[in-house]
Order: structure tokens, then C-alpha cells, then sequence
């Protein structure tokens, strides 16, 4: 990946809807060069989709809840238990594996904070294996990013 290349992605981590004409000219290229190049980084999995950044509150999921989950095994077969269930629930928006006292970290959205106890009673204390949720919750946003540092 040269500079141009990065100058593409950093376009369209901007803008994904961008015309190749639009992006073209912000990158110093052809259109048709560029668009060559686009199809290039997305085969080569630097770009893996596009999507549209909706605003969780005006779409009725105000509340974020970040849960650290621990297993209480680690065995392949409760792992993925876990990992295969959570694929299945909505409310949950990102999952990391982590290192240090959590096995996961799950990023949780709920309409209300009763919403979000009825999903953990409902939904995650189905979920064979969970030795603890340690649930924080969030009341603010201070900086979300789509976009990747250059």
C-alpha cells in the first residue's frame, strides 16, 4: 500500500458514499486509476464493507452498557458456546475478546435501563458457561470514531 492507497482510505473512512469522481480529484488521480485502486483495497480486504452510522439515540437506543463477561471455563466447547449465542442478539452491538480479568467485553444497547435487565435475565443468563457480567454503564459520549489513525 503506497500513499495514494492511504489517501483513499482516509477518504472514504470519511465518506463511504463518496463518487469516484469526488475522490479522484481529493486524491490526485484519474478516475479510472482510482477506481482501480479502490477495488484493489477492497479485494484485498483493507476495505471490508460500508455502512451507514446511525445515531443511537434518535433510533431509540439510548442506553449503552459496556458488561465484562467471564467464562467459567475456558475450554473449546463453552467458548464457543458463548461466542456462537451472542451472534444471535441483537442488543449486542460489538464483542472483544480481552486479556486481563474479563474474558469479553460486550458493548450493549437497550431502549431503557429495564430493557437492559431484561435482556441480562432473558437473554445472557441463558447463556451457559458465564461465571460473572460485570455491567458499566455509560451516560455520556465523549469521542466515537469510525475512522482509523494514518
Amino acid at each position: 500500500m503506497d500513499t495514494i492507497d492511504q489517501k483513499i482510505l482516509k477518504e472514504l473512512q470519511k465518506d463511504g458514499r463518496i463518487t469516484n469522481n469526488e475522490l479522484a480529484a481529493k486524491v490526485n488521480l484519474s478516475p479510472s486509476p482510482c477506481l482501480r485502486r479502490v477495488k484493489k483495497l477492497e479485494r484485498k480486504g483493507f476495505v471490508t464493507g460500508y455502512t451507514a452510522v446511525l445515531d443511537q439515540n434518535k433510533c431509540g437506543w439510548p442506553i449503552s452498557v459496556f458488561a465484562m463477561i467471564r467464562l467459567e471455563r475456558h475450554d473449546e466447547a463453552t467458548v464457543q458456546a458463548f461466542e456462537n449465542r451472542i451472534q444471535n442478539m441483537d442488543m449486542i452491538v460489538e464483542c472483544f475478546l480481552m486479556a486481563g480479568s474479563a474474558d469479553y467485553l460486550v458493548h450493549i444497547v437497550g431502549k431503557s435501563l429495564s430493557d437492559y435487565e431484561s435482556f441480562v435475565k432473558l437473554s445472557l443468563h441463558t447463556v451457559p458457561g458465564i461465571a460473572s457480567i460485570e455491567s458499566h454503564i455509560a451516560y455520556g459520549t465523549v469521542k466515537r470514531s469510525y475512522q482509523l489513525p494514518q
